[in-house]
């Protein structure tokens, strides 16, 4: 597999849906899918979970983690 790094941009509702469709997975212990440009990536149940908090030169940026595989 290469390496990637891709963002995409939701409308608030889209990212409402995303948001509702992983938790319920999390407390199912439910894999998770999600599409992002083009390619399906799939969630284990086992992921880790954290929430990271940025600030730099006046603008904040809060991110939800989940991760998988190599650490």
């Amino acid at each position: 597999m290469k390496n990637r790094d891709t963002e995409k941009s939701y409308t608030k509702e889209e990212f409402v849906d995303k948001l509702r469709r992983l938790a319920d997975c999390i407390e199912k212990n439910e894999n998770f899918r999600i599409s992002l440009a083009g390619e399906a990536i799939y969630v284990p149940d086992g992921a880790q979970f954290s929430i990271e908090h940025e600030r730099s030169e006046g603008a904040n940026e809060l991110e939800f983690q989940v991760k998988w595989g190599k650490s």
